[in-house]
């Protein structure tokens, strides 16, 4: 059923189901009492049409400041990557379009550890035909954090310039390790 009707028979009061297995959990991991560098999902199976995850994630970055949440994947590290944003945070509104560069920037706020205390960035992110060997690899991602009547959205696409299918992710901090109780889960979407 298309999101508009699904959102139509919400709203009339309909209860709507979704179809059984549309996204399968492949793997969740949560940081425990020790930050770490980076997350890495890896093996992937090649057995659905597209990939999404969903994060909860905190970097250890000092000082009363924001830090970014970046993907490489199949851990390229060449200068393979590129990315467009729009992000708000209630008055004033932010783009930015960026190439070449060695990953993609995918989490728009998230904070550091005295940011407003103890507020996560979530997010969503979308890997569309990830084993796809004849096109590039193209991202949609939506996060953001509320920070006690403050805080940052971000909407944004990206592209990893590389036919290979996508086997294995990395997030990882701009500037510092991802805390303790960040969580990641990497569900496979099957369909169209």
């Amino acid at each position: 059923m298309p999101i508009l009707g699904i959102m139509a028979s919400a709203i009339s009061g309909n209860l709507v189901t979704l179809p059984s297995g549309a996204y399968d959990s492949i793997a969740t991991t949560t940081v425990g009492a020790t930050s770490v560098p980076s997350i890495t999902f890896s093996s992937i199976p090649a057995t659905y049409t597209h990939l999404q995850i969903r994060y909860l994630v905190k970097s250890a970055r000092a000082g009363n400041t924001l830090d970014e949440l970046n993907l490489r994947m199949n851990g390229d590290t060449g200068s393979n990557y590129a990315e467009h944003q729009v992000m708000g945070d209630g008055s004033t509104a932010q783009s930015q379009g960026v190439g070449s560069q060695n990953n993609i920037e995918i989490g728009e706020g998230w904070c550091g550890t005295t940011t407003a205390g103890s507020q996560f960035g979530v997010g969503v992110i979308d890997i569309l035909d990830y084993v796809s060997t004849s096109k590039y690899k193209t991202i949609r991602a939506l996060g953001g954090l509320d920070m006690n009547g403050s805080g940052r959205v971000g909407l944004g696409s990206g592209l990893w310039m590389n036919t290979s299918a996508v086997t294995s992710l990395t997030f990882f901090a701009e500037n510092a390790n991802i805390t303790q109780y960040s969580s990641f889960a990497l569900y496979g979407i099957k369909g169209a």
